[in-house]
């Protein structure tokens, strides 16, 4: 397979992995995820945000051990009991994860699906989609139900409406990191690479409305990247 010309681009080559985790299910799936990509050596840290401070010093010290306890079963879900956790705080989710990322020089923020989301599909919340509306790191969305299942990425696809060749560049590379194919078909593919529009600004995420409808219709876990933006771990 010919390799595209990437010369222009601004990669972004970090194996440092942030996933959202609130204890919830679907974000066990988001946990389920950046287990498979610690495997071909990402670097794991899980993230809560928290909004408000406890009205008593009593209560704050409940909720805050609670918030850490919580952080504990994720770092217990991942098989990683010395991953790095942070309790953050923030009036906005995406914008505390995306503070962090960039604390951090994280390449890529794991998201679960959101809660209404069938099995087998990936469905951004309300977080994930307003990173997913300019943002500047890549998002990554687990499948819905990825926890329950025997989880493995065996398959990677390239979705219709990646207009440029960054998508493709990150596919192979993750595929050679993760020992999967790359197969043609991206709505049944275990993990689908989005790429943002060949003229989106450099370094935020813009999607054509192909690129959109594409998410909309793929079953798998989705990986979205910013305009010229390589992805590896």
């Amino acid at each position: 397979m010919r390799r595209p010309n990437t010369a222009a681009t601004m990669p972004a080559v970090s194996s440092a992995v942030i996933v959202s985790y609130d204890g919830t299910a679907n974000d066990e799936d988001a946990v389920a995820f950046g287990r498979l990509l610690a495997r071909a050596g990402a670097r794991l840290s899980l993230a809560y945000v928290r909004h408000s401070r406890e009205s008593t010093h009593e209560r704050e010290l409940v909720v805050a051990h609670d918030a850490e306890r919580m952080l504990e079963r994720g770092a217990a879900a991942l098989e990683d009991p010395d991953v790095p956790r942070h309790v953050l705080w923030g009036a906005s989710t995406p914008s505390a994860l995306e503070d962090l990322a960039a604390e951090q020089g994280a390449g890529l923020i794991v998201f679960g699906s959101d809660y209404r989301t069938s099995p087998g599909r990936a469905e951004p919340g309300t977080s994930a989609q307003q990173l997913l509306d300019g943002g500047p790191v890549a998002i990554a969305v687990a499948a819905s139900g990825l926890r329950a299942a025997d989880a493995e990425l065996r398959t990677i696809a390239v979705a219709a409406g990646s207009e440029n060749g960054v998508a493709t560049e990150t596919a192979e590379i993750l595929a050679a990191q993760l020992g999967c194919a790359i197969v043609p078909r991206a709505y049944d593919a275990d993990l689908i690479v989005v790429g943002s529009r060949a003229d989106g600004t450099p370094g935020r995420i813009e999607l054509s409305g192909a690129a959109r409808a594409a998410l909309n219709a793929v079953r798998g876990s989705v990986l979205v990247l910013p305009s010229s933006t390589v992805l590896a771990l």
